[in-house]
């Protein structure tokens, strides 16, 4: 089966981008073919002629005269479905609108007028036509200091330069661009159905306030400092870190942890979280074993990813002494359980054992629960 000629115009733009790569991901199903307002009319009249979908991200939100939105926005649209029309080709239209097309300004009036333009084109040719009113969209590659507030921040605090708040309790409603993108494949597929107004419901947003999303991400930008990795279970939580995390400066993606070393080797915390515990990693020398001790409550795994080791256990009241063997080869999960004194011990000749560490709570040097006591 050939693959589907899909429109994208707009497609250099935020949401566009996303798409012509989730999309330019499978070129056995997909040919994305690319245009915007300034595409040669001659182009896109041949890319109209030719497609077998549509996706209409294309418009102007922040331009010099006000007068431009309604060329940008409502003039081009009809011009794209006039285009579709005089080639009688009825393929399914997506478009991304805005919810400002509910308010009584320039830009909202002149999405309104695209979305009547799309359901006009619906009525009139017979096509699936699938309009999408977005809140504020937020994720990797949107461009700060624009029109969005979360990629301003981003940017800004990725790289310690002062933001502007005039007012933290302004009530939000935002999209993530992964959700966005997985509702446009959806309508590509065919698994959308519009409501009887023509448009598409958009599942998966997130109402929230300003000072909300402000707070979240300088408690991101101070990770690298404390080690502490919020809770990110909250799906708004978890979208606004990767979009942090993509902001930051090409040359500043890696960052030194403290370490801690002796004549056994090293010891560095990586991260901590609020509630599950942290993690570390160990290398130890040849020849040398580590531990020796035991804990009340404490739990930890150890995986041990290179080198080969000797792991011992044994009750703190009891005799019997237990053994694992592990290697790096082939990667297995021991569980280091309160009561046992265990060690750890290097059995290459040569190479330095690396272990990685995840302990139930993060290390308080106050409270240690670590209790020395020889296999």
């Amino acid at each position: 089966m050939a693959a589907k000629k899909i429109l994208i115009t707009g497609a250099d733009g935020f949401v566009g981008t996303n798409l012509r790569v989730e999309l330019g991901r499978e070129p056995d199903r997909y040919q994305v073919l690319c245009a915007d307002i300034d595409t040669p009319p001659e182009r896109l009249s041949g890319y109209l002629k030719e497609c077998e979908f549509v996706v209409h991200l294309a418009g102007v939100n922040r331009p010099k005269d006000d007068s431009e939105f309604a060329a940008g926005n409502a003039d081009f649209t009809r011009h794209v479905l006039d285009t579709l029309t005089e080639h009688n080709n009825t393929v399914p239209f997506v478009m991304t609108s805005s919810i400002q097309a509910q308010l009584d300004n320039p830009y909202g009036k002149s999405k309104l007028a695209a979305e009547n333009a799309v359901l006009d084109y619906g009525k009139e040719s017979g096509a699936d036509v699938y309009i999408f009113r977005l809140p504020n969209v937020f994720g990797k590659w949107c461009r700060p200091n624009y029109n969005s507030a979360v990629a301003t921040f981003c940017h800004n605090i990725a790289r310690e330069l002062p933001i502007q708040v005039n007012d933290r309790s302004s009530k939000l409603t935002l999209v993530y661009i992964d959700d966005v993108i997985d509702l446009i494949k959806a309508a590509i597929g065919g698994g959308i159905t519009p409501r009887a107004d023509g448009h598409c419901d958009v599942p998966v947003t997130h109402a929230t306030d300003l000072g909300y999303v402000v707070d979240k991400l300088y408690e991101f930008s101070k990770v690298r400092d404390s080690l502490v990795m919020p809770s990110l279970e909250d799906a708004l939580d978890k979208a606004l870190y990767s979009t942090f995390v993509s902001y930051l400066e090409p040359d500043k993606f890696a960052y030194t942890l403290t370490k801690h070393s002796d004549e056994r080797g090293l010891f560095a915390e990586i991260f901590k979280t609020k509630g599950l515990g942290q993690f570390s990693v160990s290398t130890t020398k040849p020849g040398i074993t580590r531990g020796n001790h035991w804990h009340h409550s404490k739990v930890e795994k150890f995986v041990v990813v290179s080198g080969d080791a000797l792991i011992r256990f044994r009750k703190i009241d009891g005799d019997e002494i237990l053994e694992y063997r592990v290697s790096g080869s082939e990667p297995t999960v021991v569980d280091i359980p309160p009561g046992y004194t265990h060690s750890i011990e290097n059995i290459s000749e040569t190479e330095t054992l690396v272990t990685l560490i995840w302990a139930n709570e993060e290390f308080d040097p106050d409270d240690p629960d670590t209790n020395f006591l020889e296999i």
